[in-house]
Protein backbone atom coordinates (compact mmCIF):
# COMPACT_ATOMS: atom_id res chain seq x y z
CA UNK A 1 0.00 0.00 0.00
CA UNK A 2 2.86 2.36 0.80
CA UNK A 3 4.40 1.62 -2.60
CA UNK A 4 1.14 2.53 -4.35
CA UNK A 5 0.91 5.79 -2.41
CA UNK A 6 4.52 6.55 -3.28
CA UNK A 7 3.89 5.99 -7.01
CA UNK A 8 0.78 8.21 -6.90
CA UNK A 9 2.71 10.97 -5.16
CA UNK A 10 5.53 10.71 -7.72
CA UNK A 11 3.05 10.94 -10.59
CA UNK A 12 1.41 14.01 -9.02
CA UNK A 13 4.78 15.70 -8.57
CA UNK A 14 5.66 15.05 -12.23
CA UNK A 15 2.35 16.53 -13.37
CA UNK A 16 2.95 19.66 -11.32
CA UNK A 17 6.52 19.92 -12.59
CA UNK A 18 5.39 19.69 -16.19
CA UNK A 19 2.69 22.23 -15.53
CA UNK A 20 5.01 24.84 -14.08
CA UNK A 21 8.07 24.18 -16.22
CA UNK A 22 8.66 27.15 -18.50
CA UNK A 23 5.97 29.19 -16.78
CA UNK A 24 7.89 32.39 -17.25
CA UNK A 25 6.29 34.08 -20.23
CA UNK A 26 8.66 34.51 -23.14
CA UNK A 27 8.42 37.44 -25.53
CA UNK A 28 8.05 35.22 -28.58
CA UNK A 29 7.97 31.57 -29.62
CA UNK A 30 9.50 30.14 -32.78
CA UNK A 31 8.90 26.80 -34.46
CA UNK A 32 10.38 24.79 -37.30
CA UNK A 33 7.94 23.62 -39.93
CA UNK A 34 8.51 21.30 -42.87
CA UNK A 35 7.32 18.23 -44.73
CA UNK A 36 9.25 15.04 -45.34
CA UNK A 37 7.78 13.05 -48.24
CA UNK A 38 9.89 9.94 -47.64
CA UNK A 39 6.96 7.83 -46.45
CA UNK A 40 4.23 9.45 -48.56
CA UNK A 41 1.90 7.05 -50.36
CA UNK A 42 1.68 8.60 -53.83
CA UNK A 43 -1.46 7.55 -55.77
CA UNK A 44 -0.75 5.67 -58.98
CA UNK A 45 -2.75 8.15 -61.11
CA UNK A 46 -0.33 10.94 -60.17
CA UNK A 47 2.88 9.18 -61.18
CA UNK A 48 4.51 10.43 -64.41
CA UNK A 49 4.78 8.58 -67.70
CA UNK A 50 7.83 8.75 -69.99
CA UNK A 51 6.54 11.87 -71.76
CA UNK A 52 6.15 13.72 -68.47
CA UNK A 53 9.72 12.88 -67.50
CA UNK A 54 11.01 14.89 -70.45
CA UNK A 55 9.99 18.15 -68.77
CA UNK A 56 10.94 19.92 -65.56
CA UNK A 57 8.22 21.25 -63.27
CA UNK A 58 8.87 24.67 -61.78
CA UNK A 59 7.79 25.43 -58.21
CA UNK A 60 7.39 29.02 -57.03
CA UNK A 61 7.47 30.18 -53.44
CA UNK A 62 3.90 30.47 -52.17
CA UNK A 63 2.23 33.81 -51.49
CA UNK A 64 0.64 34.75 -48.17
CA UNK A 65 -2.88 36.08 -48.62
CA UNK A 66 -3.92 36.08 -44.96
CA UNK A 67 -5.49 39.27 -43.65
CA UNK A 68 -2.96 39.94 -40.90
CA UNK A 69 -0.67 42.82 -39.98
CA UNK A 70 2.54 40.78 -39.87
CA UNK A 71 2.86 37.86 -42.32
CA UNK A 72 5.66 36.38 -40.22
CA UNK A 73 3.16 35.47 -37.51
CA UNK A 74 1.95 31.88 -37.87
CA UNK A 75 0.20 31.36 -34.56
CA UNK A 76 -0.16 32.20 -30.89
CA UNK A 77 0.40 30.69 -27.49
CA UNK A 78 -2.16 31.61 -24.84
CA UNK A 79 -0.32 31.49 -21.54
CA UNK A 80 -1.90 30.39 -18.27
CA UNK A 81 -2.34 34.04 -17.31
CA UNK A 82 -4.25 34.74 -20.54
CA UNK A 83 -1.42 36.58 -22.27
CA UNK A 84 -1.14 35.89 -26.01
CA UNK A 85 2.41 35.36 -27.29
CA UNK A 86 3.18 35.36 -31.02
CA UNK A 87 4.60 32.33 -32.81
CA UNK A 88 7.04 32.89 -35.69
CA UNK A 89 8.86 30.47 -38.03
CA UNK A 90 12.34 29.59 -36.78
CA UNK A 91 14.49 28.83 -39.83
CA UNK A 92 12.43 29.41 -42.96
CA UNK A 93 9.44 31.47 -44.06
CA UNK A 94 6.11 29.66 -44.06
CA UNK A 95 5.69 30.46 -47.77
CA UNK A 96 8.97 28.75 -48.56
CA UNK A 97 8.30 25.79 -46.26
CA UNK A 98 5.04 25.05 -48.10
CA UNK A 99 6.70 25.31 -51.52
CA UNK A 100 9.54 23.05 -50.43
CA UNK A 101 6.99 20.53 -49.20
CA UNK A 102 5.18 20.56 -52.55
CA UNK A 103 8.50 20.07 -54.33
CA UNK A 104 9.42 17.14 -52.10
CA UNK A 105 6.10 15.43 -52.70
CA UNK A 106 6.32 15.73 -56.49
CA UNK A 107 9.90 14.49 -56.42
CA UNK A 108 8.71 11.50 -54.41
CA UNK A 109 6.06 10.92 -57.10
CA UNK A 110 8.85 10.69 -59.67
CA UNK A 111 8.79 14.06 -61.45
CA UNK A 112 11.77 16.20 -62.41
CA UNK A 113 11.70 19.55 -60.64
CA UNK A 114 13.66 22.75 -60.46
CA UNK A 115 14.56 24.35 -57.16
CA UNK A 116 11.98 26.60 -55.51
CA UNK A 117 11.87 29.83 -57.47
CA UNK A 118 10.85 33.36 -56.62
CA UNK A 119 7.37 34.15 -55.38
CA UNK A 120 4.67 34.37 -58.06
CA UNK A 121 1.67 36.62 -57.41
CA UNK A 122 -0.73 34.11 -59.04
CA UNK A 123 -1.79 36.36 -61.93
CA UNK A 124 -1.72 35.02 -65.49
CA UNK A 125 0.06 38.09 -66.86
CA UNK A 126 2.99 37.58 -64.48
CA UNK A 127 3.53 33.84 -64.95
CA UNK A 128 7.32 33.45 -65.20
CA UNK A 129 8.94 31.32 -67.85
CA UNK A 130 10.19 28.06 -66.33
CA UNK A 131 13.57 26.96 -67.68
CA UNK A 132 13.21 23.71 -69.65
CA UNK A 133 9.69 23.33 -68.33
CA UNK A 134 6.09 23.66 -69.42
CA UNK A 135 4.31 24.16 -66.12
CA UNK A 136 4.75 26.08 -62.91
CA UNK A 137 3.19 25.29 -59.56
CA UNK A 138 2.57 28.09 -57.10
CA UNK A 139 -0.02 28.79 -54.48
CA UNK A 140 -1.37 30.76 -51.57
CA UNK A 141 -1.46 30.38 -47.82
CA UNK A 142 -4.98 31.51 -47.02
CA UNK A 143 -4.98 30.45 -43.39
CA UNK A 144 -2.29 29.22 -41.02
CA UNK A 145 -2.76 28.99 -37.27
CA UNK A 146 -0.30 27.05 -35.12
CA UNK A 147 -1.65 27.58 -31.63
CA UNK A 148 -1.37 26.29 -28.09
CA UNK A 149 -3.46 27.07 -25.02
CA UNK A 150 -1.40 26.39 -21.92
CA UNK A 151 -3.35 25.03 -18.98
CA UNK A 152 -3.31 22.51 -16.15
CA UNK A 153 -3.08 19.55 -16.28
CA UNK A 154 -2.67 19.54 -20.09
CA UNK A 155 -1.88 21.94 -22.91
CA UNK A 156 -4.15 22.10 -25.97
CA UNK A 157 -2.34 22.20 -29.32
CA UNK A 158 -4.37 23.10 -32.41
CA UNK A 159 -3.25 23.70 -35.98
CA UNK A 160 -5.21 24.77 -39.06
CA UNK A 161 -3.98 25.40 -42.59
CA UNK A 162 -5.87 26.41 -45.71
CA UNK A 163 -3.82 26.24 -48.90
CA UNK A 164 -4.69 26.85 -52.55
CA UNK A 165 -2.42 25.48 -55.27
CA UNK A 166 -2.19 26.95 -58.77
CA UNK A 167 -1.06 25.05 -61.86
CA UNK A 168 0.11 27.33 -64.68
CA UNK A 169 1.12 26.88 -68.32
CA UNK A 170 4.35 28.87 -68.62
CA UNK A 171 4.38 28.75 -72.42
CA UNK A 172 0.88 30.12 -73.05
CA UNK A 173 0.72 32.15 -69.83
CA UNK A 174 -2.46 30.52 -68.60
CA UNK A 175 -3.68 29.19 -65.25
CA UNK A 176 -4.79 25.63 -65.90
CA UNK A 177 -6.19 24.65 -62.54
CA UNK A 178 -6.49 25.58 -58.90
CA UNK A 179 -7.46 23.53 -55.87
CA UNK A 180 -7.98 24.34 -52.20
CA UNK A 181 -7.58 22.13 -49.15
CA UNK A 182 -7.93 22.51 -45.38
CA UNK A 183 -5.97 20.48 -42.84
CA UNK A 184 -6.27 20.51 -39.06
CA UNK A 185 -4.65 18.81 -36.09
CA UNK A 186 -5.29 18.81 -32.35
CA UNK A 187 -3.56 17.29 -29.36
CA UNK A 188 -3.71 17.46 -25.58
CA UNK A 189 -0.39 16.93 -23.82
CA UNK A 190 0.93 17.42 -20.31
CA UNK A 191 4.12 19.13 -21.50
CA UNK A 192 4.61 22.30 -23.52
CA UNK A 193 7.39 22.93 -26.04
CA UNK A 194 8.06 24.72 -29.30
CA UNK A 195 9.16 21.39 -30.78
CA UNK A 196 5.75 19.90 -30.07
CA UNK A 197 4.08 22.85 -31.78
CA UNK A 198 6.40 22.37 -34.75
CA UNK A 199 5.54 18.68 -34.89
CA UNK A 200 1.82 19.51 -35.10
CA UNK A 201 2.59 22.00 -37.88
CA UNK A 202 4.55 19.32 -39.77
CA UNK A 203 1.59 16.94 -39.57
CA UNK A 204 -0.89 19.56 -40.81
CA UNK A 205 1.38 20.65 -43.66
CA UNK A 206 1.94 17.06 -44.77
CA UNK A 207 -1.77 16.31 -44.59
CA UNK A 208 -2.59 19.41 -46.67
CA UNK A 209 -0.02 18.64 -49.38
CA UNK A 210 -1.04 14.99 -49.66
CA UNK A 211 -4.73 15.91 -49.85
CA UNK A 212 -4.01 18.38 -52.65
CA UNK A 213 -2.30 15.84 -54.86
CA UNK A 214 -4.82 13.13 -54.10
CA UNK A 215 -7.31 15.19 -56.11
CA UNK A 216 -7.68 13.34 -59.42
CA UNK A 217 -8.51 16.46 -61.40
CA UNK A 218 -5.23 18.13 -60.39
CA UNK A 219 -3.27 14.99 -61.23
CA UNK A 220 -4.98 14.79 -64.63
CA UNK A 221 -4.22 18.45 -65.41
CA UNK A 222 -0.53 17.94 -64.58
CA UNK A 223 -0.30 14.89 -66.84
CA UNK A 224 -2.16 16.61 -69.68
CA UNK A 225 0.03 19.72 -69.51
CA UNK A 226 3.23 17.68 -69.58
CA UNK A 227 2.07 15.49 -72.47
CA UNK A 228 1.64 18.41 -74.91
Amino acid sequence: MKKIQSYCLTFFVLIVAFSFSGCATTGIYSVNMGYDAEYAAVPSYLKPDQKALQSIIGVAEFTDTRKIDDPLVIGRVIEKNGMKVLVLPKNTRATNAVAQGVRQYLRKAGYNLSGVGERWDLREETIPQAANGKILIGGAIEEMEINCRRDFPTNAYTTKMRLTIYLADTVNKKILHRATVVATTSQEHVSFSEDRMGYQADIALGDAIEKLFEKRELAQKIREALSR
